[in-house]
């Protein structure tokens, strides 16, 4: 057959799942229905061709129930284990993703096999800037750099923020930015095993987490956004990101940070409802009091008049009861790995609280420890 556009591939699929019985409906992308047994998800798909297979998950025995071998040409592989640079082991204790044959091969293909290791991906010293002064480098071999641990981050949350951080300075790389990538290669040399567990055990407690970095950005002062959402200790969704405008405060910077880890646990908890999943209200966790008080407070709005009114959505979901917002003490903020650089210490803490774990150990241990620590979540984070 002839090649065909994605963009004509997905209208095409998507019409052929939504016209079987069952299906309840669409978020974005994403088109589920039920059975009597079980539950089958489509994914977008990214096939540039009819002859290789669609990014579809679900494997062919519960394909075969809605007849899409007739429509669309599949081949039968077994059970997933690799996915694009994805390796994926599977065991009664739960799933474990890793990437770790791709982490070897962009080491050896940018010539980092032979350097020396390091244990977190940034110093704590390091402030990266524009460095007009410094000597300029290859920016084509710096945005392989970049490209390629951008997709690593797929299962690396670790070091999710400092490869934001350097994309920012792509457009014109300096030598202190090539340092500061090569320090992430060092220490994915170091943990080259590493990769998310996902536990069979795991409760289905839907629970989010977000942090900022007041002012973080040495150009132009904006604040950084990091949050995370866990589905009971199984880690879902993450981000870094620059926050859009000045923050002239702490408590803003935190406000817009909660605000948008609020419309991820929304959408999230919207896709699992298409599951079968219930929730109440949802537990928001941010560490500042200032920016709690801001939304839970109308009192308050006169100190808060310059704040974009988009943001005060958190104020509104948190009146409505979709979201419950709470006060995590510091050291218990998952979400602060994603905003600065660590303390060794801290940073591998946050990392395994994550669920990032090294294969052949023992996993399933290791995430009842977590889960366990978690059990009466409120009394452990509050002060």
């Amino acid at each position: 057959m002839g090649q065909v556009r994605p963009r004509q591939t997905l209208p095409k699929v998507s019409r052929f799942l939504t016209s079987k019985p069952g299906v309840q409906r669409r978020i974005g992308l994403l088109a589920t229905w039920r059975t009597s047994e079980d539950c089958v998800e489509a994914k977008k798909i990214k096939s540039s061709s009819w002859s290789s297979v669609p990014d579809i998950m679900a494997l062919s025995n519960k394909f075969r129930r809605v007849r899409m071998s007739r429509e669309f040409e599949m081949s039968l592989m077994g059970e997933l284990q690799f996915f694009l640079g994805l390796q994926i082991k599977r065991g009664l204790e739960g799933t474990f993703v890793h990437q770790t044959k791709y982490t070897r091969d962009i080491l050896k293909k940018f010539n980092m096999g032979d350097s020396k290791p390091m244990t977190t991906p940034m110093s704590t010293n390091t402030a990266l800037d524009a460095d007009e002064d410094g000597e300029a480098v290859d920016q084509k071999e710096f945005r392989g750099m970049i490209g390629s641990l951008l997709y690593l981050t797929a299962t690396r949350p670790d070091i999710q923020f400092v490869v934001c951080l350097c994309v920012r300075y792509q457009a014109s790389p300096r030598t202190s930015h090539r340092q500061a990538v090569k320090r992430i290669f060092k220490y994915v040399k170091f943990t080259p095993e590493l990769g998310l567990w996902y536990s069979s055990g795991s409760s289905l407690s839907l629970r989010g987490f977000s942090d900022a970095d007041h002012a973080g950005c040495r150009i132009d002062r904006k604040s950084t956004s990091g949050t995370c959402l866990l589905l009971g200790t199984s880690l879902v969704s993450w981000s870094s990101r620059k926050q859009a405008s000045v923050a002239l405060s702490t408590t803003e910077a935190e406000y817009v940070a909660a605000a948008s880890c609020c419309s991820q646990l929304l959408w999230m908890k919207a896709t699992l409802s298409d599951f079968g999943l219930r929730f109440g209200r949802i537990h928001l966790l941010v560490n500042s009091t200032s920016a709690i008080s801001v939304a839970k407070n109308p009192v308050l709005y006169s100190r808060t008049k310059h704040i974009d009114v988009r943001f005060h959505f958190l104020r509104d979901h948190y009146e409505k009861g979709d979201i419950d917002l709470i006060h995590v003490v510091s050291a218990n903020q998952l979400a602060d790995i994603f905003t600065k650089p660590l303390e060794f210490d801290a940073f591998t803490r946050l990392r395994g609280e994550l669920g990032l774990l090294v294969e052949g150990v023992d996993n399933a241990l290791i995430k009842e420890e977590i889960e366990s620590q978690w059990t009466g979540l409120i009394p452990l984070l509050v002060s």
